[in-house]
């Protein structure tokens, strides 16, 4: 398919793309048997973190639906990033799990280059994985990649700034936590929580991986309990759905369905308050092949198991959890090692072994190119612009800064790329590739269990094939080895050859073409095999770094203009006076700006209470499920702040208020932190 590229780069604009450190030797690989051992063990070091890694709250592109118009405007559920540090023998695994989007290779580089500022070369790439929960409804313009800051208007150094610190704070936090451990080992299943989105891309599988998933669907729950001292300090569980339970109308700083099921575990469960320096355990739930995995049982947006985007997110959030619990609850003690390996490979010109392909014989990848049915999104989890070209009278500068050849997209392109009809092709686009080509692929030990991380949403049968290389290279059980996906870096898609003809959206997605899959069992056959030697291999070549490309066309929020006869911090609807338990608080402020204090690790609003004494203490704040923050601009610089708070059934009687907390920027650049106090109101 011939096709212009301004043709290209005008329907990016909208419907686009939703788009060291040496090698080390490793111990060989074996099967670890599980033990009934006590939890008061230590044979490992354990060590956990969490911090907050939300970007602003107001005027910034979210990522993950490519809308142009779906900006923050305020926080449902504050993402945060969660580490854990795990020891054995000298050798130590970082495993980190982000809140967000994706793990792109810009914020991958800047994690590591702070690390070795702080740390020296005890974490690098090689034993540090970061991993995302693929969020969309969180802050976008981190990457250094041009398609995925084309609806954001380019990069955004706040939110970098809130996910490189952030992650970096939870990773820090995990090291001086580190105590003697133990780590157990649970299984369970969870059948209600995500449904085959691409079905019909799926059925052409062979019978041989069909008859694995019966439903269509990966069901395994995987955890991983965290002990020190007889007591559980922390837990990653591994479940494949996608979290876009919230829709691309939603404008609210939201964690999804797998925050709240990390709420659930933390706060309800633990009575964890995430502005306590130490929260005494942290629960991460992570991602493991969701690339064909929804949440949205109806397989509409928003839709399944109910009509209520912020219902359906506390249920499979909660359905998450409860199968986490069953986990954890059968967890048995496990030994075994701690290790990583990590090389790089360029998924854009990989010669792929016929030992590897569906009819034996070599094969080659290509350069990134996005399939037409990628415009028009998922259409089970959040439509693009079906039809696709940007509204007349429509501009996009980051478009016009990247510039507008006209020359069409290469025969050979489409030849490589067949049976995908190419829409845009990445690899190829001015001033240099829209998608990174160099991306890492990664094996890490945590005892018994292994994980294959690498940078791609990877369907369920994708991520079975990618086990069963690994787990033959390394003489395991099938189990015993999870797909990691969207670890490390990020670059669409990847679905199996015979997914890939049907070019379906994740077929159309998976950019580097027909074996991109082909050529990860491949590399990641070599690396596990040197791997179980304890064998080195090449790091590979260097991923590329255009951080000094990096424009931004995103409008940045000036002084602060207040109402006539107002000052920041007024209350512009005050609370009633009394409510019982069940009810719905509201109030709104005279406030400012969010882009001037993003209060990352702080709050915009406090619940608080008195107590007997007469002092007021914090019992709630945005980062919580009851708790919505609602920004609103009126004019051309005011500000107003609304805020609601579901009073929680069991909440203690007595007098309460709301305090708004924000900083104004005035005509001379300084800020100026104000804070705004409602009227008491009764509880009870």
């Amino acid at each position: 398919m011939s096709v212009s590229r301004r043709a290209v780069l005008a329907r990016t604009a909208l419907g686009s793309v939703t788009l060291a450190a040496a090698t080390m030797t490793v111990a060989p690989a074996q099967a670890v048997p599980t033990t009934d051992g006590d939890t008061t063990a230590s044979d490992y070091e354990i060590g956990v973190g969490i911090s907050d890694i939300t970007g602003p709250a107001a005027e910034c592109g979210m990522m993950g639906y490519s809308q142009l118009d779906q900006q923050t405007a305020g926080i449902h559920l504050r993402p945060r990033a969660r580490a854990f540090v795990l020891g054995l023998g000298g050798q130590r695994i970082v495993y980190v799990v982000a809140e967000n989007g994706m793990i792109f290779q810009s914020v991958h580089r800047g994690v590591l280059t702070e690390l070795a500022r702080r740390f020296g070369d005890l974490y690098t790439e090689q034993n540090v994985v970061l991993t995302s929960t693929h969020s969309h409804s969180t802050c976008g313009g981190s990457s250094h990649d041009y398609a995925y800051n084309l609806s954001i208007l380019g990069f955004q150094q706040q939110v970098y700034d809130a996910e490189v610190n952030g992650i970096v704070e939870a990773i820090t936090a995990a090291h001086a936590d580190l105590g003697p451990g133990s780590i157990a080992l649970g299984r369970s299943e969870l059948h209600d929580a995500s449904v085959n989105r691409s079905h019909v891309a799926w059925d052409r599988n062979p019978l041989a991986d069909k008859d694995v998933y019966p439903e269509a669907i990966d069901p395994a729950v995987t955890a991983l309990a965290l002990y020190k001292g007889g007591r559980q300090v922390g837990a990653i569980t591994w479940f494949a759905t996608h979290n876009t339970s919230m829709s691309n109308a939603n404008h609210l700083i939201s964690s999804d369905n797998k925050g709240y099921a990390a709420f659930r575990a933390e706060h309800r469960e633990h009575g964890v308050r995430y502005l306590d320096p130490n929260p005494g355990f942290v629960s991460a739930f992570a991602q493991t092949n969701a690339g064909d995995m929804s949440p949205n049982l109806n397989l509409r947006p928003h839709s399944g198991p109910t009509e209520d985007e912020f219902e359906n997110t506390r249920i499979i959030g909660e359905r998450q959890y409860a199968a986490s619990e069953t986990a954890l609850a059968a967890a048995k003690t496990i030994t075994g090692a701690v290790d990583a390996m990590l090389c790089y490979i360029d998924l854009a010109d990989i010669a792929v072994d016929g030992r590897f392909t569906p009819d034996g014989l070599p094969k080659h990848t290509a350069p990134a190119a996005a399939g037409v049915s990628l415009i028009a999104g998922s259409v089970e989890d959040g439509p693009g612009l079906p039809g696709g070209p940007i509204p007349e009278g429509v501009r996009n500068p980051f478009v016009e800064w990247l510039g507008d050849p006209n020359a069409p997209a290469p025969a050979w392109l489409a030849d490589a790329q067949a049976p995908k009809a190419i829409f845009a092709p990445l690899g190829l686009l001015p001033p240099v590739a829209w998608v990174p080509n160099v991306v890492p692929v990664q094996i890490v030990r945590l005892g018994e269990l292994y994980l294959a991380a690498a940078g791609g949403e990877f369907t369920i049968t994708s991520g079975l094939r990618i086990r069963r290389a690994v787990a033959a290279a390394l003489d395991v059980e099938l189990e015993q080895v999870l797909m990691q996906g969207y670890a490390n870096a990020y670059h669409e898609y990847v679905a199996t050859p015979e997914e890939y003809d049907a070019q379906q959206y994740e077929g159309a997605s998976t950019l580097f073409g027909r074996y991109t899959l082909c050529a990860y069992q491949q590399e990641f056959t070599r690396l596990a095999t040197a791997f179980a030697a304890g064998q080195r291999v090449a790091r590979g070549p260097a991923p590329r770094d255009v951080s000094n490309l990096q424009p931004n066309f995103q409008v940045g929020a000036g002084p602060d203009a207040l109402p006539s006869g107002r000052g920041f911090g007024d209350v512009l609807v005050a609370p009633d006076a009394s409510y019982a338990p069940g009810a719905q608080v509201v109030a709104e402020f005279v406030s400012a700006h969010p882009k001037h204090n993003t209060r990352r690790n702080s709050t915009f609003l406090e619940v608080q209470r008195r107590d007997a004494e007469g002092h007021w203490t914090r019992v709630a704040n945005e980062g919580e499920w009851a708790v919505r923050f609602h920004w609103r601009r009126e004019g051309l610089a005011e500000s107003v702040a609304r805020f609601t708070w579901d009073v929680p059934g069991d909440a203690e009687p007595g007098r309460y208020r709301l305090c708004h907390y924000a900083d104004s920027l005035s005509d001379d650049g300084a800020l100026h932190p104000f804070t705004g106090t409602t009227a008491e109101f009764e509880i009870g």
